[in-house]
């Protein structure tokens, strides 16, 4: 996972952003071999305990993708206000798709 301030800011300045109804994603090309992963869901969602629950629903949809991830990328997904009435399936179809626009997902767009 992102940690790092400097690595938000690198995402921030030089990151390509894609986004839909439920998701936008800034992804940039590192020299890591691994791909990092950093969650932004903001105050316009609702309280910590929904925000927490966007995180999760987030980061099990990651896990689910991580055999098809490409090395060597760093992704923020930011959450919109749209995801909170989406389900599993929805979410994973949204961030499977941007992942793919991005180049970080080994998966053709569908």
């Amino acid at each position: 996972m992102l940690a790092r301030p400097r690595d938000f800011e690198a995402l921030q300045e030089r990151g390509a952003i894609r986004s839909n109804a439920l998701l936008a994603a800034r992804t940039l090309r590192t020299e890591n071999g691994i791909t990092r992963f950093g969650l932004a869901t903001g105050r316009t969602l609702g309280s910590a305990v929904v925000r927490n629950r966007v995180r999760r629903r987030l980061r099990e949809a990651i896990r689910s993708m991580l055999p098809s991830l490409r090395p060597g990328w760093d992704v923020l997904l930011i959450a919109r206000p749209a995801i909170l009435g989406a389900d599993h399936q929805a979410v994973m179809q949204a961030l499977r798709r941007l992942l793919a626009k991005g180049g970080v997902l080994d998966e053709e767009v569908r």
